[in-house]
This record gives structure tokens, sequence and C-alpha cells, in this order.
């Protein structure tokens, strides 16, 4: 059983009622946009979570990305950045662990953090190969699928698959001369694979079995962007849209077995770039629900980068993205701190709220209401209750203090909305 074939019998399950809820929405719209394959709700029937649901017509969703390095393993550390994640909105996290132990990060994760998990099974499959003094070119197919095979036992909610790097595809990669290669580490892995075994992605040869696996469990596939353009010189360039193409087939065969299914998509996309991409993805891959990391429209801004993504993120939803993935100030840089991880959260909200207004959303312009009411009432509480982050504003607030409530310490006494309040 898997949410989308559920639907299509027309039977209602709990998911989608809470789905429904949480938009505010009549269960029936989800019911269809399942059916379709527009809509995805991440749950592996092995795990008790909250529920989101993923695509066309709903708000637009933030994940975070947690995890170990192979330098730096700090399981506490991790399981509380994942629920700061939590606590700031996020409504998905994913593990993208490769430390030693990082089959203890993801069982900790699982069990310690109430929203959809997400994890790339290659890294595991990686990090088992390496253990054995074997080079990733040496990865054997079938540790691939057992890896897959025992997260989704474990309750792992979606998995990033880079199902569309294929044989083909590898040598274009190479005529390309791309600045940045290749920048995904699970599409790095799979690449280079092909090519110093002069054999077929296995994800992609064995496809129809990876199928079988997310359908008993009900793993929604993410197919992954493993040739995503890793600076501005790289957008839209060939082997980005080829593997687009791959992946838009892969959509539609994961549908007709009623298997969820999701698209990553880039990158690294000038502004002007941003709204193509999007209409092109939902054009190619049948209008599954599209996760885009950032985009990020500039790459000169290391140390703020979940400021470019924001900004990257807010056109994107705008037009189509349905997922947006955090980018904290340590992208590029180090592992991110709890105070990265709220940053990213708290910029990667802002952009979604953004894009989920100008879509004329109901929930969100719902919430720009209620607080532009609390600000001509001058109810401080409320505008904090309302705001994505509740404590920065009130320190503001009570940075200067002031006796009368009805002003701020900027404009005082000349406060505009104050002086003409009754008047207009």
């Amino acid at each position: 059983m898997t949410q989308m074939s559920e639907a299509l019998k027309g039977n209602v399950t709990p998911e989608m009622e809470l789905v429904a809820k949480y938009e505010g929405v009549n269960v029936n719209k989800i019911i269809r946009g399942l059916s379709k394959g527009t809509i995805v709700i991440p749950k592996n029937i092995n795990r008790k979570t909250k529920v989101y649901g993923i695509g066309e017509g709903l708000t637009t969703k933030v994940n975070a990305n947690i995890g170990s390095s192979s330098k730096i393993e700090d399981l506490d550390l991790e399981v509380k950045k994942a629920k700061l994640a939590v606590e700031y909105g996020a409504n998905a996290v994913m593990d993208l662990s490769t430390g030693p132990e990082l089959n203890k990060f993801r069982k900790a994760i699982l069990k310690e953090v109430d929203v959809p998990i997400g994890t790339v099974p290659i890294y595991e499959a990686g990090v088992q190969t390496l253990n054995a003094n074997k080079e990733i070119i040496d990865m054997d197919e079938d540790l691939i699928f057992k890896v897959i095979e025992s997260q989704a036992k474990e309750g792992v909610d979606f998995m990033t698959l880079h199902c569309g790097i294929t044989k083909e595809l590898v040598p274009k990669i190479q005529k390309q001369n791309r600045k940045m290669g290749i920048v995904s580490r699970g599409g790095t892995f799979l690449a280079s694979w092909i090519l110093h075994n002069d054999s077929e992605n296995p994800l992609y040869e064995n496809y129809d079995y990876l199928l079988e696996i997310a359908k008993e469990y009900d793993i929604t596939l993410s197919l992954g962007d493993g040739l995503r353009p890793g600076c501005l010189l790289d957008a839209s360039d060939i082997p980005q849209i080829q593997e687009l193409v791959n992946l838009g087939g892969l959509v539609k065969r994961a549908q007709q077995e009623k298997v969820q299914v999701m698209v990553e998509g880039p990158g690294h996309i000038p502004l002007n770039q941003i709204k193509a991409n999007m209409e092109l993805q939902k054009s190619l891959c049948h209008n599954a629900p599209f996760y885009v990391l950032g985009p990020i429209p500039t790459d000169i801004a290391p140390g703020y980068d979940h400021i470019t993504a924001a900004i990257g993120g807010a056109i994107a939803a705008s037009n189509g993205a349905d997922f947006l993935c955090y980018v904290t100030p340590a992208e590029h840089l180090s592992l991110p701190s709890l105070e990265d991880v709220k940053e990213g959260v708290i910029g990667t909200k802002i952009a979604a709220e953004a894009a989920d207004v100008s879509l004329g959303l109901e929930k969100a312009w719902k919430k720009e209401n209620d607080m532009a009411e609390a600000r001509r009432n001058f109810d401080w509480d409320k505008q904090f209750e309302i705001a994505i982050d509740s404590s920065k504003p009130r320190v503001y607030k009570n940075k200067c203090k002031i006796d009368d409530d009805e002003m701020c310490a900027m404009c005082g006494e000349y406060c505009a909305v104050k002086i003409a309040k009754d008047d207009f």
C-alpha cells in the first residue's frame, strides 16, 4: 500500500486527512494530487511521525540537512541541530552523515525527530566500501540495494537516489568541460563508478527493483540531481538538462507503479534562469513535486549563502518549486553550527512564505493579515507569536525601554501609525 495507490482507489488515509487539515483544504484536493503524482506525502509505513504534503497547490515546505562528516562526529550535536531545525519550522530533515558511525546517527535522528526523515543511501554504501579498504569505484552493486532496503526497514521516509546519471550521459559530462565538474557527492560516486567499470548506473539499470522496495515501504523517491550546476557558469548546461530528461522518464515509471516520487533540482542558477528551470522541470517531469537546493543566484557571498539561497528560493517557489532545502551560512565552508542551522531554516522559511503569498495561498495571506492587525494595534506579543522567529524581534524591541507601548524606539512620538490611527 502507498498513499498514491490508496488515493487512486478513492480511499482516504489518516495521513491525507492530516495534510488536508494542515493546509486548510478539502481532503479531495489531496486525493486528486496524490492520484496525479503532483503531491506526495513522505511517510514510511514503519514510522510514526508528523506528515506534510509536498506539491502543487500546497504551502511550500522546508527541509534542513544535518549529519556528521568523516572529520567530525558528534551525535548529540547533530540531534540538537535536527530538533532546532524542527523548532524553527523545518518540515523535514535529511541526515547526510558520512562519518564511520553514520548508522548510529540515522537511527538516533529517526527516533528523536518527529518529522519526515530523508537520507542519501549511496553515502552509506560508500562508507562501507571505504571501510572495507576498497575504493568508491569498487563499490558492489548489491551493497547499494542492501543499504536501500535496510534503511527502508528502519523507517526512512524519503531517499535521494541519483538514478538519472547514465552510461550514455557520462561522456557528455566530460565533453562539456564544466568549470566545477560534478559537485554532488552521490553524483560523483556514480559517475566515477560508471566510468571506471564501463557499466550502467545500477540505480538506473535496476530501477524496477528499486520501485519494488519503495512500494513495499511507501518510500518517497527523491530523484537526485547528480549533475546540478556547482557555479553560475555551469547553470542550465547540456548534462544538467539531459539528466532532467532522464528523470522525467523515471518519474513516469514510478507513477505507473503507484510509487510516490519527487525530483531534485539545481543548484547554482542566475536569477534570470530560475523561472525557466522550474517550468522545464514541471514540463519534463509530469508536474511531480520539485525539491530545490537554494537555488543560489550568486557565487560571491560565502558566509551569507543563507541569504542568497533565500533570494533564489523565493523566486523558485513562486514559479513552481514545492520543497526548499535550506542553505546555511556555513555552506561551502564547514559543518553548520546550531546557530547556522537556525539562520538557514529561518531564511528558507522567509523564502517559502514570500512565495506562498505571491501564489495567493489563503493560509499565507491569513498570517500576513494577522500581522498587519497586530502592528496596527501595537499588539507586540501577537506580532512575536506570528513571526517566523519570535525571539529575535523580542530582543530588538526590548533593547530600548520606553514607557509607551504604542510606539517603538525608532519613531517614538512621531509614529505614523499612532498619529493617524483614528483618522485613517
